[in-house]
């Protein structure tokens, strides 16, 4: 990838050190089981997001002024093992400096390793996880860091909270908590679904969203598109409620999958990127100070914790 900074932002508001945001690219896609390219959905996503008009009408903000620095890009691929590693490791490192870390891939496996990090960061952690498919496959093609399993670990070590699901194995139904679950089917009939998940939610909140949430009418590229999901707008008044009532503590998009005759997917995911910021920062001047508040003791009891101390500036 060769963008400089996020979405052709000048300097003075992409380096790290005075940066409140960390954007993470992770150009992963080795376990993808039907279309592949998720690997070039960050090139795409940070290209897209260079033509994006950097003034939020509904918010009446530039966020962008609160400083986001664009990381090196994640490139480890030797397997699955190993990628989950690094991510984990880089996504913690970020979170110790203080940093509202975001990510955005490639394929969903790439969330085993920011859920790891900041669960181990952050007490009492709600995963909201907004995709078409459960994810929660203990085990998929040998690994357990397969896109299949993007989010058993989080089944079980947070409080996973499943919205705009469509798509399952049977063995999945074994692993899910069927009132945390909201299946995109009953979500078209019952208007009531977003108090009740944002209810279920504890304080710190971490989002995953699998762009196949979307509805393929308007995010048709993606590696897994299935019919009958979200629409813009009441994704954004969900997400825009979550953010008022509880403290989003990061967030990660995957599962962009670029078609050179479709660009309106590639925009799609970089309005969806800085409308989340937009709404985490919302009551917040640029010239404030940040504290994302995550707790540095929590670390030492968690037993995935592999975090590297070495800084990466």
């Amino acid at each position: 990838m060769e963008n400089k900074t996020y979405a052709g932002i000048e300097e003075q508001y992409s380096k790290l050190d005075s940066s409140k945001i960390v954007l993470i690219p992770v150009p992963y896609d080795g376990t993808s089981t039907w279309q592949k390219g998720a690997d070039k959905g960050p090139e795409a996503f940070l290209n897209a997001s260079e033509n994006m008009e950097l003034y939020d009408i509904e918010t009446g903000t530039e966020v962008y002024k609160q400083g986001v620095y664009l990381a090196k890009p994640i490139t480890e691929n030797s397997s699955p093992e190993k990628m989950v590693e690094a991510v984990h490791e880089a996504t913690k490192k970020y979170i110790k400096r203080n940093k509202f870390v975001t990510a955005f891939g490639g394929e969903h496996s790439i969330s085993i390793g920011t859920i790891r990090a900041f669960n181990e960061c952050f007490n009492n952690l709600t995963v909201l996880q907004i995709d078409a498919h459960a994810d929660l496959r203990k085990e998929f093609h040998g690994s357990k860091c397969n896109h299949a399993c993007a989010v058993y670990e989080a089944s079980q070590n947070t409080n996973l909270i499943q919205v705009g699901i469509r798509s399952m194995d049977v063995i999945e139904t074994t692993v899910m908590d069927f009132e945390k679950t909201y299946f995109a089917h009953d979500m078209a009939v019952d208007d009531t679904w977003m108090d009740s998940a944002i209810d279920q939610m504890t304080e710190n909140v971490f989002i995953t969203i699998d762009l196949d949430a979307f509805d393929p009418s308007i995010m048709p590229s993606t590696g897994t598109p299935e019919p009958g999901g979200l629409l813009w707008y009441e994704t954004l008044d969900f997400l825009r409620q979550v953010f008022a009532e509880k403290n989003v503590v990061g967030f990660d998009i995957v599962e962009l999958c670029p078609n050179e005759t479709e660009r309106s997917s590639d925009f799609l995911a970089a309005k969806l990127y800085y409308k989340m910021l937009s709404y985490k920062f919302l009551d917040e001047a640029a010239g404030d100070s940040f504290d994302n508040n995550f707790n540095e003791s929590k670390e030492n009891t968690n037993k995935f914790s592999k975090f590297n101390e070495d800084d990466d500036n």
